[in-house]
Order: C-alpha cells, then structure tokens, then sequence
C-alpha cells in the first residue's frame, strides 16, 4: 500500500489516499501491454480501403485475341491483373475482419501496469471532486490551471494530449464544460481504458475514494 497526497479543485492539498498495490503498485510488463495496446487498435480498424479484383473490374468480358495463331501470349480478360486496368490481387478488403480479442485479466492487468508506471513517474494527481452548478468552458480552464501550479504537473497546460479525466459518476456539466478543451478528455473511471490511459501526459483521478475503489474491484475480477 502507498499513501499518496490529494487535492481540491483548486489545487490545494486536502490530505492523503493509500492505493492498493494491485492496482498501483504492480510492476511495468511491456510485452502485454503493447499485445493488449496493438489488439485494441486493430479492433478498433474499420478497414473501409478496398480493392477491386479482376471479378468485380467492369469490362473485360471478351477474350482480347484468340488462343493461338497471333504470335502473341494467351490472354483470356484485359481485366486479369497483368494487365493496366485490371483487377489486383492480394489487395485490401473491406470485408476483412480485424477484430482481435482481448481477455478481461490481460486488458486489467495491462491497465494496472500502466496506472502503476504513472504514479511511479509522478503522472497521476487525485483530485477531491471536478463539479459545476452549468457547463462553463471558463470554469473547466480555471480547473486546469489551478492544478497546473502543483508541482510536477506544470505540463497540464500543454495543448495536446495533457489530461485524462476519470470521473467517479456521470456528469454532463464537467463533459461539456471540457469540451472545448482539447488538450483534456473526460470519461467515467469505469471506462478506462489501455489506450486512453496511455494517449494523455496526466491522470486526474475524481473523487478518488470511490474512483479507485472501482478499479480495484474491475482488476480485481
């Protein structure tokens, strides 16, 4: 168990949070996670590129010469692949499927060693509660820029990729208020994910008693 410092909204010290060891405290395995990281991508792939072969290339219905006598090599379609205009073989399909799966432990286990490297490297900050009485883009920035002052998360202000936000429920005021932000993302801790765990700089973890909670109980199964 480690104990770690947590925050207001307004990047103030609030007191502290021990986090389980099995959740934070496990050790970096790069090989599942870039197997888990690479599956989740290709299942993500819609594969919409498509090329045509010498069976669905329009024309090419009649033989181009017949079969001997010309002096010339046998042809039976101007569609075949040899020739300009014909079909292509071996090319991308769109009926391919690049659906991979991923078992429940390995994409917890992978998401355990990736919030466990985090922390080690300083880039999960615990925030007490991110609330809004009406979505306000204004309200959101000040947020990132209270949290911006404490130390090591200076980097909350970069334009790309700065911060994931895990939120403990619902909320439609701190979605929208985020949205134009969009260095920020915003998601319900329920749903975090491999990917998007590693695509941001940041972590901030909402309301982190029952935040954390819910990822011990998830990697937990």
């Amino acid at each position: 168990m480690a104990n770690v410092k947590t925050y207001t909204s307004k990047g103030k010290e609030s007191g502290e949070i021990t986090l389980p060891e099995k959740v934070f405290g496990v050790k970096w395995n790069a090989n599942l996670v870039h197997q888990v990281i690479t599956s989740l991508m290709s299942s993500k792939r819609n594969g919409t590129a498509h090329a045509k072969t010498r069976g669905e290339v329009r024309g090419g219905g009649k033989k181009p010469w017949k079969q001997k006598g010309t002096g010339r090599a046998r042809h039976g379609s101007s569609r075949s692949p040899i020739w300009v205009g014909g079909g292509t073989t071996h090319g991308p399909r769109n009926d391919k499927n690049y659906d991979r799966k991923v078992n429940v432990k390995q994409n917890a286990k992978a998401l355990a060693s990736i919030l466990s490297a985090k922390l080690r490297d300083g880039e999960i900050i615990f925030v007490d509660e991110i609330s809004f009485k009406a979505p306000k883009t204004k309200d959101a920035r000040d947020v990132m820029i209270n949290l911006a002052k404490i130390k090591g998360f200076e980097r909350l202000s970069k334009k790309t990729n700065a911060a994931l936000i895990a939120l403990s429920g619902k909320s439609q005021e701190v979605e929208k208020s985020f949205r134009n932000i969009g260095s920020v993302s915003v998601l319900e801790t329920r749903n975090i994910n491999p990917i998007e765990a590693l695509k941001y700089k940041y972590i901030l973890i909402e309301n982190p008693t029952k935040s954390v909670k819910i990822l011990e109980d998830r990697i937990s199964k």
